[in-house]
């Protein structure tokens, strides 16, 4: 799923965040109420350090930005799994914004927050890499591990891309796809195996080739066929074991979620569920249920 920080500049300045394994979108709310947008990468702890993450952000935030003002940062995170992956990112943030006190959460209550608020439901990512859960309207109660990019991750952009240079190395592309994709990549099947277990961030690197499912258009029915397994294998390894899903409409946050979002709807609509939201990235209704609560407060 794609990152998201909000800032909010009053007397006291907060940070809410949703990080993705990929990307992080930025928005910053000044003091008149105007939403500025930025964009780092992502930072999942399973692949990044905390003094990566220092780093990283010290780089890309705005020159400009106040750290030192900064009084709160509530971060929801991809891969923020249990105290030691949590502590990275939280180490980091603190690092970073020194005057402020920090959390670190699970990127899937950032999602269910902005999907669907306060009301109950499954909630979905579809990225860079999957999630699912049962949401009862303030916490998750029902989570199935997506068990990462290397032995899950099903309907994710990873996996796909997966799909796709799994066909590439063993020659089963067809031929004019194979074709397409050494005039774009122009990656030797050797080259691909390299990047995948001997360089770091191999989950990104995996993604990447969704982009060439979508954009392939010189055989719609390979790229078409490669998404529809990716989205059976979704269902059928993790949504379909959840006790009761068929009693809830189904809402997705992601890119890979939005992109190809009819081969979802007929996936959802196969497996007898309703279709709730797909939306590409969560800041602006994240935004609004901060905003909420802030004013509530």
């Amino acid at each position: 799923m794609q990152a998201i920080i909000v800032l909010i500049y009053q007397r006291l300045m907060i940070i809410v965040a949703d990080g993705g394994s990929t990307k992080t979108n930025w928005c910053l709310i000044n003091e008149d109420g105007n939403k500025i947008h930025f964009n780092t990468e992502g930072y999942n702890p399973f692949f990044v350090d905390t003094s990566y993450i220092i780093s990283s952000l010290k780089k890309a935030l705005p020159s400009d930005l106040p750290l030192e003002q900064i009084t709160e940062v509530n971060y929801y995170g991809a891969g923020v799994h249990g105290e030691s992956k949590a502590g990275i990112v939280s180490q980091a943030i603190s690092s970073v914004f020194t005057g402020a006190s920090v959390f670190v959460g699970h990127d899937l209550l950032a999602a269910a927050r902005a999907l669907l608020a306060h009301q109950p439901g499954f909630v979905a990512i579809l990225g860079t890499g999957t999630n699912s859960c049962i949401y009862d309207g303030k916490v998750i109660t029902h989570h199935i591990d997506s068990a990462a990019y290397i032995l899950g991750d099903e309907g994710s952009g990873c996996h796909m891309g997966k799909k796709i240079l799994t066909d590439y190395v063993r020659g089963y592309m067809p031929l004019e796809v194979r074709e397409k994709f050494w005039e774009i990549y122009g990656l030797t099947p050797d080259e691909v195996m390299d990047a995948v277990y001997s360089k770091p961030l191999a989950n990104r690197f995996c993604a990447s080739f969704s982009k060439f499912v979508y954009d392939n258009t010189v055989n719609v029915e390979y790229s078409k066929a490669i998404v529809q397994s990716a989205f059976e294998d979704f269902f059928r390894n993790l949504v379909s074991n959840y006790p009761g899903y068929r009693d809830y409409s189904f809402n997705c946050i992601g890119s890979v979620a939005y992109t190809f979002r009819n081969i979802l709807e007929d996936t959802v609509k196969k497996y007898g569920m309703e279709m709730g939201q797909i939306i590409r990235s969560p800041i602006d209704d994240l935004v609004k249920f901060h905003l909420g609560a802030a004013q509530a407060s």
